[in-house]
């Protein structure tokens, strides 16, 4: 363990900034064209980056987990964000829409396997994806687990969180009458898809807010505005995939399908004091996948800029860049 995790910024641990060597809006279908990029070494080791949200998109911070040497990195915005199409739609977007799509990047660029590299909701997809479709993944790294389970979704809108920050659950339940907090997800819901633009995106803005609040170790228990047009494709994308389970054919079906991947190696990074995904269920999903290794981050909440996290993940794709 870095004795320095959560002293230094993360930027310190992160390759220098690299620029795509190919863009492309691909047409997958269904009235939707997403965004892709590649960038690193074109005939380098293949790793596929999964953002989280749903509805998060990817940034250029996030080429800079690879050493651009060695690894050819492929991101794209999921559908209905980021620089995708339509934005913030939720017609044909669903987990196994997502899934396809990785497949049909896959194939487009003329990969056989990849390394599948997520966090929190990426780590969802990632592992659904392996799941599917195990010859394709060489390793899995997967950082703030999150298996779409409902205990999961209660524990972050059911108030168990809100546990630790009340007056941020507090800000969060306000705008919601009374008699309907006892399902937030489906109060939210009504409202970020009511139609009346201004509605949606200020209980947009309030959807995000909660979550970025609690994303750091060292958070106050704000997290600031997001703007319009990111928060109401973000809190749209998470409603939709939140108020359908993730479109999972049960509940638990990731952790009661892990022999799929059981030979797939894995290596899970974890903070701690993670306040969105609790550990336990990395710790879980750990148990279930022998050939994983589990990287608990002492000082680290969730989010992938915290340096604990950052530097732990680049030693990870480091040593996989040397074969070890």
């Amino acid at each position: 363990m870095d004795k320095y995790a959560g002293q230094k910024s993360a930027v310190q641990y992160l390759y220098p900034p690299v620029e795509p060597f190919e863009r492309v809006m691909m047409d997958v279908g269904d009235g939707h064209q997403i965004y892709v990029e590649q960038s690193g070494n074109p005939k380098g080791l293949p790793v596929v980056v999964l953002h989280g949200g749903p509805g998060g998109g990817c940034s250029p911070a996030m080429r800079r987990y690879f050493d651009p040497r060695i690894y050819r990195i492929v991101m794209f915005d999921q559908r209905g964000c980021g620089r995708s199409k339509p934005h913030a739609s939720v017609e044909a977007n669903t987990t196994w829409h997502l899934v396809a799509d990785i497949e049909h990047i896959r194939r487009r660029f003329g990969i056989d396997r990849w390394i599948v590299f997520g966090g929190s909701w990426g780590a969802t997809l990632g592992l659904i994806y392996a799941q599917a479709h195990p010859e394709r993944a060489i390793h899995l790294v997967l950082r703030g687990v999150f298996t779409m389970t409902q205990a999961e979704l209660d524990w972050f809108y059911g108030g168990g969180a809100g546990r630790f920050w009340p007056e941020t659950w507090e800000a969060f339940q306000q705008l919601i009458p009374e008699d309907e907090r006892d399902d937030m997800i489906a109060a939210y819901h009504r409202r970020l898809f009511s139609g009346d633009l201004a509605e949606e995106a200020r209980y947009a803005r309030a959807w995000s807010a909660w979550e970025n609040a609690l994303a750091t170790v060292n958070s106050a228990g704000t997290g600031g505005e997001s703007p319009p047009d990111y928060a109401r494709a973000f809190a749209r994308l998470e409603n939709h995939y939140f108020t359908h389970g993730g479109f999972l054919d049960r509940d638990g079906q990731i952790l009661d399908q892990m022999d799929r991947i059981v030979h797939i190696p894995g290596t899970i990074v974890q903070g701690r004091y993670d306040m969105i995904c609790p550990p336990d269920s990395a710790h879980r999903i750990a148990r279930a996948w022998p050939v994983a290794d589990l990287r608990i981050i002492p000082l680290a909440g969730h989010a992938l800029s915290e340096p604990g996290i950052s530097a732990e993940l680049v030693r990870v794709m480091d040593a996989l860049a040397r074969g070890d």
